[in-house]
């Protein structure tokens, strides 16, 4: 017989750094999870991803078990990895903080693809060259 789901939790935690301090802690404490068992599960399958954020889909079940799924980085952390750089600007529309190319906005659309509610990657590109846009980078024109 299949468990009954309790509750689903989205969090976004740094890879491998996993914590049982808040937000974390209370988010799962709450629902009565044994918040080391999960913590020690992310960090082992994210060990390889250090530093970068990546969210987890927490699925909590009435007899107090969970699954959780990894999902792809956020979009505006995706866009940082790849013009490297810190932060996006402070004062958007005065100042710039990068500028993506068409490769390198294809190429967030497709990674991202499976998170996104499209499968069409120009609508996937629209997305991603909004966010862009909200963080003060300029997309290149074709």
């Amino acid at each position: 017989m299949a468990k009954k789901v309790k509750t689903i939790v989205k969090a976004n935690l740094k890879g491998g750094e996993a914590t049982p301090a808040p937000p974390l802690g209370p988010l799962l404490g709450q629902h009565g999870v044994a918040i080391m068992d999960f913590v020690k599960a992310y960090n082992d399958k994210t060990a390889d991803r250090r530093g970068e954020v990546i969210p987890a889909v927490i699925t909590i079940y009435e007899d107090r078990s969970f699954d959780f799924e990894l999902k792809l980085a956020p979009v505006a952390d995706m866009i940082k990895k790849t013009l490297k750089i810190q932060k996006g600007s402070g004062a958007t529309p005065r100042e710039t903080a990068g500028t993506l190319t068409q490769e390198q906005l294809t190429k967030i659309a497709q990674d991202k693809m499976n998170d996104l509610n499209t499968d069409d990657v120009e609508a996937a590109k629209k997305i991603v060259a909004g966010t862009a846009r909200s963080m003060g980078v300029k997309v290149e024109n074709k």
